[in-house]
């Protein structure tokens, strides 16, 4: 047993675990501050969901986690790396899905709401909206990769264990 406590202490400690949890934190910090600042945040449990769980928004948490591994292990492992290849497309997907798919389909379930609404109050029928998820525009993913770059790097050049 204190063999698997010790393991899950180095994970804790790891640089690419540290910049990742990191850059995802500290982007859902400034999503959540500027939302403060835009008076989107009217209750704690607003709050809460912001810092922890809402999509989209600036900057891209999504963008700065994958971005900080890929910079985090391309220091650790070298570019030449399997690992650091696979996180590199890891990361291109996650940001090409943040950006493109996720956006696409949060701009349809918005526009399908406004219609089943209006279709629902002229003929007096019951309606559920559809979720709206939110994507990125490229300048929030920007801004997601530019923190992860920068807390990849730190962690990379600063931080020992």
């Amino acid at each position: 047993m204190h063999a698997f406590f010790v393991q899950v202490d180095s994970v804790f400690r790891n640089p690419i675990f540290l910049a990742a949890i990191t850059s995802w934190l500290f982007s859902q910090f400034i999503k959540t501050f500027l939302g403060f600042c835009g008076s989107s945040v009217h209750s704690f449990r607003v709050f809460i969901d912001l810092l922890i769980w809402r999509t989209g928004g600036m900057p891209s948490s999504h963008s700065a986690l994958v971005t900080s591994l890929c910079t985090t292990i391309g220091f650790r492992e070298g570019v030449t790396s399997s690992l650091f290849i696979f996180s590199l497309f890891s990361a291109m997907i996650v940001i090409r899905d943040a950006m493109g798919v996720r956006r696409s389909s949060g701009v349809q379930a918005k526009i399908l709401n406004e219609l089943g609404s209006k279709i629902a109050e002229n003929m007096h029928v019951p309606f559920k909206p559809v979720k709206e998820i939110q994507g990125h525009t490229p300048i929030e993913v920007f801004a997601g990769m530019i923190v992860g770059i920068l807390i990849g790097t730190y962690f990379s050049l600063y931080y020992t264990a």
